[in-house]
């Protein structure tokens, strides 16, 4: 059986534009949604996001580029750079042996927007020849693997906010059964326009709560909608002996991979949780188990909706039954919004600083409990933890239900 180790990481998020500042920000309680500054809010009811902030896309790539490149790309682009970097992983490893997993759930929705705009104003000769390569789902997977040099797969996964943490999981499957030798992992999200955040509204996802600390608030009683998050994450996996071999600073080890689908409804997940604790469940099995419950932590995915907050308490209790009010439970969306295809990748980074640094990141803006969501949410303050298995979970609209286990590389 062979060893899947995290060697790099890289993100772009509403709490910072790289890892270390956004990893200071999220274990500080602090979060990033403000009023929406993209675009006049006349007319919508959802009035807040979490926006990336400050972002200077010409430290990765050139002024030409950024024109061609849909701004989810250029997210995408930017976390890979670091985790590339991060990992050292170029230059050391057989080009066909590298892969790429970088998924999408939308795509390229500004690109979208803009060039059906520009095609209703001005003509079909005005529409930028780069509009299919914008917005097809695929196009930040191609870019990071151009950029990286990945000959190896190179694969998007479309499965709505469960995306990115697939893209982790199909990645370490590939490692682990041989096909790769290292990937790299991730996804990217810039959804935050007008039309995106009017069809979400009108689908009746979205929190309309105005006041951005009382938005996105994962399991309180009061949470009324998701707070739509912006960037991209990256993690690089490599193979264990091959990260040893060159010498290279192993964050973490993958340890097991459970995916499920609810088939039940294209929005609504299981009234019971049975698919995401069957996900769970196959992570923890395939991750040996745990010896104490009080050293596991789950980054769950915590959307602040009144139902996925509630059946995801039901699948964490279903997986472990009563050793589920041991564990520490947060969601990091309260601090980065939700960011939709990046989100499972975002929380996989978060998960794996965790168990490096012995620091459980805090669900922050909770204040009500709510006796269905009965279990440690960790509320607004980081907790130091001696953590033996942290898991991430990712459930989407399609019944999408994944889960990733990490442990410390032994």
């Amino acid at each position: 059986m062979r060893r899947v180790v995290v060697t790099g990481l890289g993100t772009v998020n509403a709490l910072g534009n790289e890892v270390a500042t956004a990893w200071e920000n999220v274990t500080a309680g602090k979060h990033g949604i403000t009023t929406i500054t993209k675009f006049d809010l006349t007319g919508f009811r959802a009035t807040v996001a979490a926006e990336v902030k400050g972002f200077d896309p010409t430290l990765y790539m050139d002024r030409q580029e950024i024109r061609r490149y849909d701004l989810a790309i250029q997210y995408a682009v930017a976390a890979a750079d670091q985790a590339g970097k991060d990992s050292g992983i170029e230059g050391t490893i057989d080009p066909k042996r590298l892969a790429c997993y970088f998924s999408s759930g939308i795509g390229g929705l500004n690109t979208m927007a803009e060039e059906e705009q520009k095609f209703l104003e001005k003509g079909p000769r005005r529409v930028s020849p780069f509009t299919i390569t914008n917005m097809m789902g695929n196009g930040s997977a191609g870019t990071v693997a151009i950029k990286h040099g990945c000959k190896g797969a190179c694969l998007s996964i479309a499965t709505a906010c469960a995306s990115s943490l697939n893209a982790i999981g199909e990645a370490y499957r590939s490692i682990k059964d041989g096909y790769s030798d290292a990937a790299f992992a991730g996804g990217t999200e810039a959804a935050i326009v007008p039309l995106g955040v009017a069809a979400f509204i009108n689908c009746q996802a979205l929190s309309c709560t105005a006041d951005p600390d009382r938005a996105s608030i994962p399991f309180d009683k009061e949470r009324n909608g998701f707070v739509m998050g912006e960037g991209a994450s990256c993690l690089v996996l490599e193979e264990y002996e091959h990260a040893k071999a060159r010498g290279a600073k192993i964050y973490a080890e993958i340890c097991g991979y459970g995916v499920t689908c609810d088939a039940h409804h294209i929005t609504a997940p299981d009234p019971e949780g049975e698919g995401g604790g069957d996900a769970i469940a196959q992570a923890l099995e395939q991750a040996g188990g745990y010896q104490d419950a009080t050293k596991v932590y789950i980054n769950a995915h915590g959307t602040s909706t009144p139902m996925n907050d509630k059946i995801e308490t039901l699948a964490i209790k279903r997986a472990f039954g009563e050793d589920a009010k041991k564990l520490m439970v947060s969601s990091t969306k309260g601090a980065v919004g939700h960011m939709m295809g990046a989100a499972g990748a975002t929380e996989a980074v978060f998960s794996v600083k965790a168990l490096e640094t012995g620091i459980v990141p805090p669900t922050v803006g909770y204040q009500v409990p709510d006796p269905e969501c009965d279990l440690d949410v960790v509320p607004n303050t980081a907790r130091e933890a001696e953590l033996e298995l942290v898991l991430s979970t990712s459930l989407g609209f399609g019944g999408h239900n994944a889960c990733v286990a990490f442990r410390k590389a032994e």
